[in-house]
């Protein structure tokens, strides 16, 4: 079993990077391999709403988006690491995860479906809460199970060094790779005893405008 950790700071080994390894190696320590994948530095645009990714399976604009979309559904489950900026998610990980994931609903994939998943949140100080439920909810839509530690899945520093010295939050970190490795091994226990994953049914899309 493979977790994908999805680092989406612009920072590439910075304090995202130092919480997600806590939580990577308790995934190897209990059994799980891990891989990882930094969306970058560069600008992503935002998805304008086309719907082209219904027909093309992936979406309009080839950039590091696509290329996420091409392997994830190589994947158990993902961690998905963001730094708080103004008090929100980074804004390469949104435009990030608003195409990826709109791509993979527009299309009817199933690249996320009954996958484990986890936000990573990093700060100097505040707005951690806000970003984590903010995450979560592209999970929740996805139909992705979401895995939690014995606190919300935050650290605090400003540089790395002073991360991996938040004693809780690498406690945190680790506790969350525990819970994912157990959450991995039940369902693959559970396939194995022969219960079958839920049927998926087509999506109704509805709106509150009624002729």
């Amino acid at each position: 079993m493979k977790v994908l950790l999805v680092n989406g700071s612009p920072h590439k080994e910075g304090c995202t990077y130092t919480a997600l390894c806590e939580a990577g190696e308790a995934l190897n320590q209990n059994g799980i391999d891990t891989d990882w994948f930094w969306i970058g530095n560069k600008p992503i645009g935002g998805c304008i709403g086309c719907r082209k990714c219904a027909e093309k399976k992936q979406c309009i604009f080839s950039d590091v988006v696509n290329e996420f979309l091409d392997l994830a559904g190589d994947y158990d489950g993902f961690l998905f690491g963001t730094p708080v900026h103004w008090g929100a998610a980074a804004g390469g990980i949104t435009s990030f995860l608003d195409r990826a994931f709109y791509a993979d609903l527009q299309s009817g994939g199933d690249r996320f479906r009954l996958k484990p998943a986890a936000a990573v949140i990093s700060a100097r100080r505040a707005g951690t809460t806000a970003t984590w439920d903010q995450i979560n909810k592209y999970f929740a839509l996805l139909q992705m199970p979401i895995m939690t530690s014995r606190y919300w899945n935050i650290v605090h520093g400003a540089r790395p060094e002073e991360v991996k010295k938040d004693r809780e939050g690498m406690q945190t970190m680790r506790i969350l790779g525990k819970n994912m490795a157990y959450f991995l091994k039940c369902k693959e226990a559970a396939v194995k005893m022969g219960i079958p994953m839920p049927e998926p049914e087509k999506a109704e899309f509805t709106n509150f405008i009624r002729d």
